[in-house]
């Protein structure tokens, strides 16, 4: 009897189990056929700092939630049509975010005394009423991996390891999903051992057929492919988004792409990604410490390549004397900070916007520099690509400010046609630049940018003094003259305030809200996603964002005087706001949460309606 297929236009599912369950891989698998498949995806990975917590323990707990749909999404959900619990602990982290009636897969193998007693369960929660609210399926998917291996070459161990595929093919199965890609991948991954490839894909066959078989699930369903622009769509993570904007820039400036880095979660992928491309004229350079990553990375901009370094709020602290520094040389450098969770060393692998007050000021002296964020894993191609803009152009360090959140996730990205990326070739002094032709001035500027000339050692005749110390107008002498300080200070601050960023604009649909939500870096999905929510039950809001941090949008002043109400959430205790209420004057709403987990839709949605009752 063939089973009921059902149709639905979004569905959001969470792999958890023990951070060793492969719950990471499994997602990540799930939301490539997705990908393929045509939905709109995003994903949330969730897992612990530690390598390797305690076995069965809350701690140790790893997760990864994709949402998928057949329109526009802009987050990965706010709670998990859809759990599978690989054990007790698993199930008692995420319960708290299910809503009644979500469907939940047990791996009952699991739910022992011993595994119970870890997690603080007096009893079975599958025996008492702990689920009575939800959709319970338990399926012992360990001891049915092992019989379903019975007959491979492996051992009892790589048999139950395997049971995430086991999962992965269920899953695959009711949400109608495409699994070639994954048998492919498993043929990679395993090359070397094909005893392993022959048991992973035997479990993940295994998981679809009880799918097909079992009487517990009796619905398939089904989400169509999402309308979006043709063309060719990848998906990717946002630090791989990052590095290919980076390699890009490399490209389209002609210029070495040199990367100092020293790794750090959650910026380490960008590393080993870029490593892979030295074909296009990157080299990466693992050093010993942050300071001495930043320092090679300067080095190398001031032999003419374009210096990048990669890091965490931490690593940023280490690496502010060198960026001093960079402002000094009036060099250009792009610095990446992927934010986490501090102070100290904080929660590395949760999320957090607690850095831009160190981006803006976080410096000794006047050391000006431009900050930008990205908004989606996808925008930090982009952003990439306007960091190199920016600090060719003008000679300036710039501080890209990624996150934890938009660094892990995914979405689809369209791929551009590169042709049309912007030309960031940049022309070295070759020549003196003094009237008489004689000689060369460092530091005579160009009157629209206020940079200074690029000139790579060894040029004959354009030798020139670098250093720390304070330079003078035009020679590059060292001076201590106090008007010439107080010049070049403010020139500094100048040639930053000065760069054109477009402006900001304003979703305001009927043009008659008069709270304007504004938002930075990775709140853009959930404010917009909120926004959406409200403007559907006829509540009217605005939303703006921004991408440029330093300088600001030459119009947002204006915008934000427009708006009878400013709200601004932010995974900080309020520092966009701050920085908007000393340089406009608006009494910004601050909405502030610093739980190493992004907003949901739906809080943000709640607090703007109580916003709104006192419009």
């Amino acid at each position: 009897m063939s089973k009921q297929i059902r149709q639905l236009d979004r569905v959001v599912i969470r792999f958890a189990g023990d951070s060793g369950d492969g719950m990471q891989l499994t997602g990540d698998r799930f939301t490539s056929e997705t990908a393929q498949l045509g939905n709109d995806i995003s994903t949330l990975p969730n897992f612990p700092a530690e390598i390797r917590a305690p076995a069965g323990t809350l701690p140790g707990v790893s997760s990864f939630q994709v949402h998928f749909a057949d329109y526009d999404i802009l987050t990965p959900g706010d709670a998990p049509n859809v759990l599978v619990a690989m054990n007790p602990a698993a199930l008692k982290a995420n319960l708290v975010d299910l809503p009644p009636g979500a469907d939940i897969i047990v791996n009952t193998d699991e739910f022992t005394k011993r595994n119970l007693a870890k997690v603080g369960y007096s009893s079975n929660p599958l025996d008492d009423d702990t689920l009575a609210g939800y959709a319970v399926h338990p399926v012992a998917l360990t001891s049915m991996t092992i019989g379903a291996l019975a007959e491979q070459d492996v051992s009892k161990k790589d048999a139950e390891r395997a049971k995430n595929m086991f999962a992965l093919g269920l899953l695959s199965w009711m949400y109608s999903r495409p699994y070639e890609s994954t048998l492919r991948f498993l043929e990679r991954k395993f090359a070397r051992r094909p005893e392993l490839v022959a048991a992973n894909v035997a479990a993940f066959k295994a998981g679809w057929n009880f799918g097909e078989t079992t009487e517990d699930f009796a619905v398939r369903y089904e989400v169509k492919p999402a309308k979006m622009p043709p063309g060719t769509y990848r998906n990717i993570t946002g630090n791989a988004a990052l590095s290919l904007g980076i390699v890009a820039a490399g490209v389209r400036s002609g210029l070495p792409v040199f990367l100092g880095a020293y790794p750090i979660t959650p910026a380490s992928d960008i590393l080993h990604e870029l490593s892979k491309h030295k074909r296009f004229g990157v080299t990466t350079m693992q050093a010993e410490d942050e300071i001495a990553a930043i320092g090679a990375a300067l080095g190398a901009s001031y032999g003419g390549a374009l210096g990048v370094t990669t890091t965490s709020g931490p690593g940023v602290a280490l690496k502010g004397e060198t960026i001093s520094l960079a402002v000094a040389l009036e060099l250009p450098l792009v610095i990446v900070d992927v934010q986490r969770a501090g102070p100290s060393t904080g929660m590395p692998t949760k999320t957090e916007q607690a850095d831009l007050n160190m981006a803006l000021f976080g410096r000794h002296g006047e050391a000006p520099v431009a900050v930008i964020a990205p908004k989606s894993p996808s925008d930090c191609f982009y952003a990439a690509l306007e960091a190199a803009r920016i600090a060719l152009t003008y000679r300036t360090p710039v501080i890209l400010l990624s996150d934890n959140y938009v660094a892990n996730g995914s979405e689809p990205w369209l791929l551009p046609d590169v042709a049309t990326l912007p030309d960031l070739r940049v022309e070295f002094a070759t020549t003196p630049n003094s009237e008489d032709g004689g000689t060369f001035l460092p530091y005579l500027r160009d009157p629209q940018t206020l940079a200074r000339p690029w000139a790579i050692p060894g040029t004959p005749g354009l030798e020139h003094r670098i250093g720390g110390l304070e330079k003078a107008d035009k020679t590059g002498d060292i001076s201590y003259d106090p008007a010439n300080h107080d010049h070049m200070v403010r020139t500094r601050a100048a040639r930053i305030d000065t760069i054109p960023v477009p402006d900001v604009e304003v979703e305001d649909p009927d043009g008659d809200a008069r709270l304007l939500v504004l938002g930075w870096g990775s709140t853009y999905g959930p404010i917009g996603a909120a926004c959406r929510a409200l403007r559907q039950r006829g509540l009217p809001v605005a939303q703006a964002h921004l991408r440029h941090l330093a300088p600001l949008p030459a119009n947002l002043g204006a915008v934000l005087r427009s708006y009878d109400r400013v709200v601004i959430p932010e995974m900080n205790l309020g520092q966009l706001a701050h920085v908007i209420r000393a340089r406009y004057l608006v009494d910004a709403i601050g909405y502030n949460q610093v739980r190493g987990l992004p907003f949901t839709a739906a809080e943000l949605e709640t607090m703007l309606e109580e916003v709104l009752k006192n419009v």
